[in-house]
């Protein structure tokens, strides 16, 4: 005579011990997501703020030639730090060191670095301009 067993039944009882494990690991991997986001988006803007800093300080350095050589009309006798200085401030950075070497001006400007969760820094962009 054959026994009859219920094997639905002891299938059952495994199957409870594993409730709930799929959504516990697709909440890790959606945490998991937002972090790798987070950090990216940090990192994209330090390099906004990186290139930011670099257009300006090219652009200070142009506006200092320009009033060494007096190339836009009006900026002949223009001191020019205090022009790339100017510009500088238009573009959203601080000149911190400028300086003329005969006919070219060499800036330094520094730009805020974006911060969510670290300390503030400042990045730099270093330019030099002027004829050779």
């Amino acid at each position: 005579m054959r026994r009859r067993t219920d094997r639905g039944a002891d299938r059952g009882a495994d199957r409870g011990a594993d409730r709930g494990a799929a959504t516990t690991a697709a909440v890790a991997c959606l945490g998991l997501l937002l972090v790798v986001g987070l950090a990216l988006g940090e990192v994209g803007a330090w390099f906004a703020a990186h290139r930011q800093a670099r257009a300006a300080a090219d652009l200070a350095a142009l506006a200092g030639a320009g009033a060494l050589t007096g190339a836009p009309a009006g900026a002949a006798g223009l001191d020019p730090c205090v022009a790339a200085a100017e510009v500088a401030r238009r573009n959203g950075a601080e000149v911190t060191s400028c300086r003329a070497v005969g006919s070219a001006v060499e800036v330094v400007v520094s730009v805020d670095a974006p911060s969510r969760w670290g300390p503030e820094a400042a990045l730099t962009g270093t330019a030099r301009a002027g004829l050779a």
